[in-house]
Protein backbone atom coordinates (compact mmCIF):
# COMPACT_ATOMS: atom_id res chain seq x y z
CA UNK A 1 0.00 0.00 0.00
CA UNK A 2 2.31 2.29 0.74
CA UNK A 3 3.99 1.76 -2.27
CA UNK A 4 1.03 2.50 -4.41
CA UNK A 5 0.80 5.62 -2.60
CA UNK A 6 4.69 6.86 -3.25
CA UNK A 7 4.25 6.19 -6.79
CA UNK A 8 0.82 8.33 -7.07
CA UNK A 9 2.40 11.16 -5.77
CA UNK A 10 5.72 10.59 -8.00
CA UNK A 11 3.22 11.11 -10.58
CA UNK A 12 3.33 14.93 -10.03
CA UNK A 13 6.89 14.75 -10.92
CA UNK A 14 6.21 12.59 -13.68
CA UNK A 15 4.01 14.62 -15.19
CA UNK A 16 6.07 17.96 -15.05
CA UNK A 17 8.71 16.07 -16.53
CA UNK A 18 6.83 14.68 -19.43
CA UNK A 19 4.72 17.87 -20.21
CA UNK A 20 8.23 19.88 -20.24
CA UNK A 21 9.46 17.43 -22.27
CA UNK A 22 6.18 18.27 -24.45
CA UNK A 23 7.16 21.38 -25.06
CA UNK A 24 11.01 20.80 -25.64
CA UNK A 25 9.30 18.58 -28.99
CA UNK A 26 6.47 21.36 -29.95
CA UNK A 27 10.11 24.23 -29.72
CA UNK A 28 12.19 21.75 -31.89
CA UNK A 29 9.24 20.84 -34.41
CA UNK A 30 7.90 24.39 -35.36
CA UNK A 31 10.89 26.35 -34.15
CA UNK A 32 11.17 29.81 -35.81
CA UNK A 33 7.29 29.59 -35.44
CA UNK A 34 7.32 32.38 -38.38
CA UNK A 35 5.91 31.85 -42.00
CA UNK A 36 3.00 30.01 -41.94
CA UNK A 37 1.00 29.84 -44.99
CA UNK A 38 -1.35 27.46 -46.66
CA UNK A 39 1.17 25.64 -49.64
CA UNK A 40 -1.61 23.31 -50.97
CA UNK A 41 -0.41 19.57 -48.66
CA UNK A 42 -2.36 16.83 -48.66
CA UNK A 43 -1.62 15.65 -45.44
CA UNK A 44 -3.48 11.99 -46.06
CA UNK A 45 -1.06 12.14 -49.18
CA UNK A 46 2.09 12.64 -47.01
CA UNK A 47 0.60 9.66 -44.51
CA UNK A 48 0.63 7.56 -47.60
CA UNK A 49 3.26 8.30 -50.05
CA UNK A 50 6.11 6.49 -50.81
CA UNK A 51 8.87 5.91 -47.59
CA UNK A 52 11.86 6.63 -50.15
CA UNK A 53 11.16 9.31 -51.00
CA UNK A 54 11.83 11.03 -47.31
CA UNK A 55 13.75 8.70 -45.66
CA UNK A 56 17.31 8.93 -44.19
CA UNK A 57 19.01 6.60 -41.63
CA UNK A 58 20.09 9.81 -40.19
CA UNK A 59 17.30 11.46 -39.74
CA UNK A 60 15.62 8.18 -38.52
CA UNK A 61 17.94 8.04 -35.49
CA UNK A 62 17.55 11.80 -34.68
CA UNK A 63 13.71 11.21 -34.39
CA UNK A 64 13.66 8.49 -32.38
CA UNK A 65 16.42 9.76 -30.10
CA UNK A 66 14.61 12.82 -29.38
CA UNK A 67 10.80 10.97 -29.42
CA UNK A 68 12.72 8.09 -26.67
CA UNK A 69 12.40 10.22 -23.70
CA UNK A 70 9.14 11.78 -24.18
CA UNK A 71 7.83 7.77 -24.35
CA UNK A 72 9.76 6.86 -21.37
CA UNK A 73 8.52 9.66 -19.29
CA UNK A 74 4.82 9.28 -20.83
CA UNK A 75 4.92 5.55 -19.60
CA UNK A 76 6.74 6.28 -16.27
CA UNK A 77 4.18 8.70 -15.93
CA UNK A 78 0.99 6.59 -16.47
CA UNK A 79 2.51 3.34 -15.21
CA UNK A 80 1.94 4.86 -11.54
CA UNK A 81 -2.07 5.18 -12.57
CA UNK A 82 -2.26 2.11 -14.76
CA UNK A 83 0.43 -0.01 -14.07
CA UNK A 84 -1.26 -3.16 -16.56
CA UNK A 85 -1.24 -0.81 -19.77
CA UNK A 86 0.73 2.31 -19.27
CA UNK A 87 2.81 1.21 -22.38
CA UNK A 88 0.04 1.06 -24.82
CA UNK A 89 -1.12 4.64 -22.76
CA UNK A 90 1.84 6.06 -23.72
CA UNK A 91 2.78 5.31 -27.03
CA UNK A 92 -1.21 6.66 -28.07
CA UNK A 93 -0.17 10.56 -26.63
CA UNK A 94 3.33 10.13 -28.08
CA UNK A 95 1.99 8.73 -31.50
CA UNK A 96 -0.66 11.84 -31.40
CA UNK A 97 2.16 14.41 -30.63
CA UNK A 98 4.08 13.29 -33.12
CA UNK A 99 1.10 13.46 -35.79
CA UNK A 100 0.35 17.23 -34.99
CA UNK A 101 3.74 18.26 -35.33
CA UNK A 102 4.36 16.93 -38.37
CA UNK A 103 0.55 18.32 -39.75
CA UNK A 104 1.44 21.63 -38.23
CA UNK A 105 4.86 21.32 -40.34
CA UNK A 106 2.98 21.30 -43.43
CA UNK A 107 2.62 25.14 -43.08
CA UNK A 108 5.66 25.78 -42.44
CA UNK A 109 8.30 26.14 -45.43
CA UNK A 110 11.18 25.92 -44.01
CA UNK A 111 9.27 22.35 -42.30
CA UNK A 112 9.32 18.85 -44.22
CA UNK A 113 6.21 17.09 -43.22
CA UNK A 114 6.71 13.21 -43.77
CA UNK A 115 5.35 10.04 -42.76
CA UNK A 116 8.82 8.53 -42.41
CA UNK A 117 9.43 11.29 -39.35
CA UNK A 118 6.21 9.93 -37.87
CA UNK A 119 7.37 6.35 -38.23
CA UNK A 120 10.71 6.96 -36.58
CA UNK A 121 9.13 9.37 -33.95
CA UNK A 122 7.01 5.91 -33.10
CA UNK A 123 9.47 4.11 -33.08
CA UNK A 124 11.51 6.22 -30.22
CA UNK A 125 8.26 6.18 -28.31
CA UNK A 126 8.09 2.37 -28.10
CA UNK A 127 11.38 2.06 -27.51
CA UNK A 128 11.15 5.07 -24.21
CA UNK A 129 8.36 2.90 -23.13
CA UNK A 130 9.92 -0.44 -22.82
CA UNK A 131 12.54 1.00 -21.22
CA UNK A 132 10.47 2.64 -18.81
CA UNK A 133 9.31 -0.79 -17.84
CA UNK A 134 11.83 -2.61 -17.62
CA UNK A 135 13.73 0.04 -15.50
CA UNK A 136 10.93 -0.20 -13.14
CA UNK A 137 11.09 -3.58 -12.94
CA UNK A 138 15.01 -3.40 -11.48
CA UNK A 139 15.61 -3.49 -7.81
CA UNK A 140 17.67 -0.15 -8.00
CA UNK A 141 15.07 1.64 -9.28
CA UNK A 142 13.46 0.42 -6.34
CA UNK A 143 16.10 1.76 -4.10
CA UNK A 144 16.22 4.59 -5.70
CA UNK A 145 12.86 5.74 -4.77
CA UNK A 146 13.19 4.89 -1.33
CA UNK A 147 16.29 6.87 -0.96
CA UNK A 148 14.35 9.83 -2.80
CA UNK A 149 11.60 9.38 -0.27
CA UNK A 150 14.15 9.65 2.88
CA UNK A 151 15.83 12.65 1.22
CA UNK A 152 12.89 14.98 -0.25
CA UNK A 153 9.93 16.80 0.83
CA UNK A 154 7.16 15.53 -0.98
CA UNK A 155 3.97 16.93 -2.28
CA UNK A 156 3.58 18.57 -5.73
CA UNK A 157 5.21 22.03 -4.84
CA UNK A 158 8.62 20.16 -4.55
CA UNK A 159 8.00 18.19 -7.32
CA UNK A 160 7.82 21.25 -9.47
CA UNK A 161 10.69 22.26 -7.51
CA UNK A 162 12.76 19.31 -8.54
CA UNK A 163 11.71 19.44 -12.28
CA UNK A 164 12.72 23.25 -12.25
CA UNK A 165 16.74 22.04 -10.86
CA UNK A 166 16.27 19.13 -14.23
CA UNK A 167 15.52 22.43 -15.97
CA UNK A 168 17.93 24.25 -15.14
CA UNK A 169 20.59 21.44 -15.48
CA UNK A 170 19.41 21.05 -19.58
CA UNK A 171 20.01 24.54 -20.09
CA UNK A 172 23.38 24.86 -18.66
CA UNK A 173 24.88 21.81 -20.50
CA UNK A 174 24.70 23.93 -24.20
CA UNK A 175 29.01 24.26 -24.60
CA UNK A 176 28.18 27.61 -26.40
CA UNK A 177 27.36 28.86 -23.17
CA UNK A 178 30.16 29.62 -20.50
CA UNK A 179 30.41 27.48 -17.33
CA UNK A 180 27.41 28.45 -15.42
CA UNK A 181 27.06 31.62 -18.22
CA UNK A 182 24.50 33.05 -19.78
CA UNK A 183 26.01 34.75 -22.81
CA UNK A 184 27.14 32.93 -26.02
CA UNK A 185 30.33 32.55 -26.89
CA UNK A 186 30.99 33.38 -30.62
CA UNK A 187 34.16 33.21 -32.74
CA UNK A 188 35.84 36.64 -33.24
CA UNK A 189 36.75 37.18 -36.61
CA UNK A 190 40.88 38.36 -36.23
CA UNK A 191 43.65 38.61 -39.10
CA UNK A 192 46.02 35.36 -39.11
CA UNK A 193 49.17 35.37 -37.39
CA UNK A 194 47.43 38.23 -34.80
CA UNK A 195 48.14 38.13 -31.41
CA UNK A 196 44.60 37.18 -29.32
CA UNK A 197 44.95 39.73 -26.80
CA UNK A 198 44.49 38.86 -22.95
CA UNK A 199 41.47 39.86 -21.70
CA UNK A 200 41.00 41.25 -18.08
CA UNK A 201 39.21 39.35 -15.57
CA UNK A 202 35.55 39.86 -15.66
CA UNK A 203 34.36 40.43 -12.04
CA UNK A 204 30.40 40.67 -13.54
CA UNK A 205 30.68 37.63 -15.02
CA UNK A 206 32.34 36.30 -11.49
CA UNK A 207 29.36 37.57 -10.11
CA UNK A 208 26.59 36.32 -12.64
CA UNK A 209 28.13 32.92 -11.84
CA UNK A 210 27.67 33.31 -8.26
CA UNK A 211 24.05 34.04 -8.83
CA UNK A 212 23.29 31.59 -11.37
CA UNK A 213 24.41 28.72 -8.96
CA UNK A 214 23.08 30.39 -5.89
CA UNK A 215 19.76 30.02 -7.40
CA UNK A 216 19.69 26.05 -7.74
CA UNK A 217 21.50 26.21 -4.35
CA UNK A 218 19.00 27.96 -2.24
CA UNK A 219 16.43 25.40 -4.70
CA UNK A 220 17.58 22.61 -3.41
CA UNK A 221 17.48 23.44 0.46
CA UNK A 222 13.74 23.83 -0.02
CA UNK A 223 13.22 20.73 -1.21
CA UNK A 224 15.34 18.49 0.84
CA UNK A 225 14.86 17.65 4.40
CA UNK A 226 17.90 17.66 5.79
CA UNK A 227 19.85 20.58 4.75
CA UNK A 228 23.41 19.00 5.11
CA UNK A 229 23.10 17.64 2.53
CA UNK A 230 22.61 20.30 0.08
CA UNK A 231 26.14 20.91 -0.49
CA UNK A 232 26.66 17.40 -1.79
CA UNK A 233 23.67 17.37 -4.31
CA UNK A 234 24.82 20.58 -6.00
CA UNK A 235 28.44 19.69 -6.41
CA UNK A 236 26.80 16.47 -7.81
CA UNK A 237 24.32 18.23 -10.24
CA UNK A 238 27.03 20.31 -10.69
CA UNK A 239 29.60 17.60 -11.69
CA UNK A 240 26.74 16.26 -13.98
CA UNK A 241 26.66 19.50 -15.73
CA UNK A 242 30.08 19.47 -16.37
CA UNK A 243 30.47 15.87 -17.95
CA UNK A 244 27.31 16.84 -19.87
CA UNK A 245 28.93 19.40 -21.38
CA UNK A 246 32.25 18.42 -21.84
CA UNK A 247 30.94 15.05 -23.78
CA UNK A 248 28.85 17.45 -25.40
CA UNK A 249 32.14 20.08 -26.71
CA UNK A 250 33.55 17.07 -27.54
CA UNK A 251 31.08 15.68 -30.23
CA UNK A 252 29.92 19.64 -31.43
CA UNK A 253 32.54 21.48 -31.37
CA UNK A 254 35.19 22.36 -33.07
CA UNK A 255 38.79 20.89 -31.71
CA UNK A 256 40.22 24.35 -31.05
CA UNK A 257 36.98 25.17 -28.99
CA UNK A 258 36.82 22.20 -26.76
CA UNK A 259 37.45 24.22 -23.81
CA UNK A 260 36.21 27.39 -24.95
CA UNK A 261 33.22 27.10 -21.63
CA UNK A 262 35.95 27.15 -18.75
CA UNK A 263 37.45 30.18 -17.83
CA UNK A 264 38.47 32.06 -14.42
CA UNK A 265 35.70 34.22 -14.05
CA UNK A 266 33.57 30.29 -13.60
CA UNK A 267 36.17 29.32 -11.68
CA UNK A 268 36.16 32.04 -8.80
CA UNK A 269 32.17 32.17 -9.03
CA UNK A 270 31.51 28.51 -8.31
CA UNK A 271 33.73 29.25 -5.11
CA UNK A 272 31.98 32.25 -4.67
CA UNK A 273 28.18 30.83 -5.24
CA UNK A 274 28.85 27.56 -3.64
CA UNK A 275 29.91 29.96 -0.25
CA UNK A 276 26.74 32.13 -0.74
CA UNK A 277 24.90 28.81 -0.36
CA UNK A 278 26.31 27.54 2.57
CA UNK A 279 25.54 30.69 4.24
CA UNK A 280 21.95 30.42 3.20
CA UNK A 281 21.51 27.37 4.65
CA UNK A 282 22.06 28.98 8.09
CA UNK A 283 18.51 31.12 7.27
CA UNK A 284 15.18 29.97 8.76
CA UNK A 285 12.87 28.90 5.97
CA UNK A 286 11.19 32.68 5.17
CA UNK A 287 14.10 34.33 5.68
CA UNK A 288 15.51 31.54 3.10
CA UNK A 289 12.50 32.36 0.60
CA UNK A 290 13.16 36.33 0.92
CA UNK A 291 17.40 35.71 0.42
CA UNK A 292 16.04 33.81 -3.08
CA UNK A 293 14.06 36.02 -4.30
CA UNK A 294 16.87 38.41 -3.95
CA UNK A 295 19.36 36.26 -5.59
CA UNK A 296 16.61 35.45 -8.40
CA UNK A 297 16.47 39.61 -9.09
CA UNK A 298 19.69 40.14 -8.34
CA UNK A 299 21.02 37.64 -11.25
CA UNK A 300 17.95 39.16 -13.33
CA UNK A 301 19.46 42.95 -13.34
CA UNK A 302 22.95 41.91 -13.31
CA UNK A 303 22.81 39.82 -16.77
CA UNK A 304 19.96 41.76 -18.55
CA UNK A 305 20.51 45.15 -17.40
CA UNK A 306 23.80 46.01 -16.21
CA UNK A 307 25.63 43.02 -18.43
CA UNK A 308 23.18 43.55 -21.41
CA UNK A 309 22.85 40.14 -21.86
CA UNK A 310 25.06 40.14 -25.36
CA UNK A 311 25.71 37.31 -27.63
CA UNK A 312 23.28 35.27 -30.24
CA UNK A 313 22.31 31.92 -30.21
CA UNK A 314 23.41 32.52 -34.72
CA UNK A 315 26.60 33.62 -33.28
CA UNK A 316 27.70 30.97 -31.72
CA UNK A 317 27.41 28.63 -34.45
CA UNK A 318 30.80 28.94 -36.03
CA UNK A 319 31.97 27.26 -32.90
CA UNK A 320 30.42 24.27 -34.15
CA UNK A 321 31.30 21.58 -36.73
CA UNK A 322 27.61 20.50 -36.86
CA UNK A 323 25.96 22.16 -39.95
CA UNK A 324 22.78 21.50 -39.60
CA UNK A 325 19.69 23.73 -38.67
CA UNK A 326 19.32 21.53 -35.51
CA UNK A 327 21.97 23.31 -33.48
CA UNK A 328 20.20 26.86 -34.07
CA UNK A 329 17.50 25.53 -32.60
CA UNK A 330 19.05 23.54 -29.60
CA UNK A 331 21.19 27.13 -28.61
CA UNK A 332 17.80 29.10 -29.06
CA UNK A 333 16.28 26.56 -27.17
CA UNK A 334 18.86 26.83 -24.12
CA UNK A 335 18.55 30.71 -24.57
CA UNK A 336 14.59 30.62 -23.94
CA UNK A 337 14.94 28.02 -20.87
CA UNK A 338 17.73 30.44 -19.01
CA UNK A 339 15.90 33.61 -19.49
CA UNK A 340 12.87 31.24 -18.39
CA UNK A 341 14.20 29.84 -14.99
CA UNK A 342 14.57 32.75 -12.79
CA UNK A 343 11.13 33.93 -13.50
CA UNK A 344 9.61 30.22 -12.94
CA UNK A 345 12.09 29.92 -9.69
CA UNK A 346 10.18 33.20 -8.57
CA UNK A 347 7.12 31.46 -9.13
CA UNK A 348 8.27 28.61 -7.30
CA UNK A 349 8.99 30.74 -4.54
CA UNK A 350 5.89 32.33 -4.18
CA UNK A 351 4.25 29.08 -4.12
CA UNK A 352 6.30 27.64 -1.48
CA UNK A 353 5.68 30.80 0.72
CA UNK A 354 1.99 30.61 0.38
CA UNK A 355 1.96 26.71 1.58
CA UNK A 356 3.78 28.58 4.62
CA UNK A 357 1.69 30.94 5.37
CA UNK A 358 -1.62 28.46 5.14
CA UNK A 359 0.39 25.99 7.48
CA UNK A 360 0.30 28.70 10.48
Amino acid sequence: MSDRIFNRHRTHLRSYLAAGYALFIAYASLSPFSGWQEQGLDFLEILFSPLGQTFTWFDFGINLLAYLPFGFLLAMMLRSRFPASGVLLAVVPGLAMSLLMEYAQMYLPARVSSNSDLISNGAGVVCGALLAVNIETQEWFARMQQWYGRWFQRGSVSDFGLALLALWMFAQINPSLPMLGSVFISEVARSPFEVVPVLPFNWLECAAVALNLLMPGVLLLTLLRERRHTLNLLLLALGVVTLAKFVIAAVLLKSWALLVWLNSEAMFGIVAGVLLVMLASRLAQRKLIFYAVLAVLGYMVLVHWVMGGGGTPAGAMRLYHWHYGHMLNYNALSQIVALLFPLLLLGYLGWLRSRLSKAV
